[in-house]
């Protein structure tokens, strides 16, 4: 679906969605799912995760010709053209235990930039939808802009993390930024759930949210509805989100500022002060 211009971003946000609303039935009806794939010692995927990720890629592919990268099956380069990063289920641990803070993350790249997304959460019957440029909808209505607010003032979502385990951003650091928020934000919040967080700030319901994975499909949706509503969404070092980033933080400008001065108090995001003996996102459960 391209114009004369490139991609049509409001055709195919409408596509992607009808296909998810296709889909939000069998990801209730799957609700309690045990683990079908162990991944390490919490972290797996349901049969719900692998029928819906085929059945998603198959439609998307069919119905706008672009290629899908999803967590379970992977696909082509998340950084070159177009193309979509799919999780069939954010939240799998939520997912499998019965919490219904957990949905399912459609995010569209083009050469790594985050230019779309959805965010469909089917067990609170929300569906959170944008594009670059465009408005922020929530089930299907645009959401009117954020009025002026502090990190005092709101909540902030925070990932959640092993304080024993090391990886690019260490249990400790994590630990110390955690503290170092508890008495800046108004409150502090671990839903388990990435696509949950992302969204929530695009909403207004969170005032910032930090995620310490790297992958693509966990984080370019959050990222594409953030920037739909006005907000910033970066890396921990402070630099613009990509598909390459290691990690996602996001809220409305003034918010954003205030927590990236007590992330840089903290300190240690970037250079040599991060391990290298980890790859990107190790021990990164936020989306299980």
């Amino acid at each position: 679906m391209t114009t004369g211009s490139g991609l049509d971003l409001p055709a195919l946000l409408e596509v992607a969605g009808s296909i998810l609303d296709g889909v939000s039935g069998e990801f209730v009806a799957g609700l309690g799912a045990p683990s079908a794939v162990v991944k390490g010692a919490t972290d797996f995927a349901t049969q719900v995760d692998l029928d819906l990720e085929q059945r998603i890629r198959q439609q998307l592919t069919d119905r706008t010709g672009i290629d899908v990268h999803g967590e379970e099956f992977g696909g082509p380069p998340v950084t070159d053209g177009a193309v979509w990063v799919l999780d069939p289920v954010d939240g799998t641990y939520n997912f499998s235990t019965g919490m219904p803070l957990t949905g399912i993350l459609l995010g569209l790249l083009v050469d790594g930039e985050a230019v779309l997304g959805l965010t469909w959460l089917p067990l609170t019957a929300t569906r959170y939808a944008g594009y670059v440029g465009g408005p922020l909808y929530r089930n299907g209505v645009p959401m009117a802009a954020h009025p002026p607010t502090t990190l005092a003032q709101t909540a902030v979502a925070f990932g959640p993390f092993n304080v024993s385990h090391g990886g690019r951003y260490p249990g400790v650091r994590r630990a110390q930024l955690l503290e170092a928020l508890s008495v800046r934000a108004a409150r502090l919040r671990m839903t388990g759930s990435t696509g949950v967080d992302m969204a929530y700030v695009a909403a207004g319901i969170f005032g910032a949210a930090i995620a310490f994975g790297a992958h693509a499909w966990d984080n370019a949706a959050g990222a594409a509805l953030v920037r739909a509503a006005g907000g910033v969404a970066t890396d921990l070092a402070g630099n613009p989100w990509t598909a390459s980033s290691p990690s996602l933080v996001t809220a409305m400008p003034d918010v954003h500022h205030e927590l990236m001065a007590v992330i840089d108090d903290v300190g240690g995001w970037s250079g040599s002060d991060i391990s290298s003996t980890d790859s990107p996102g190790t021990d990164d459960r936020t989306s299980r």
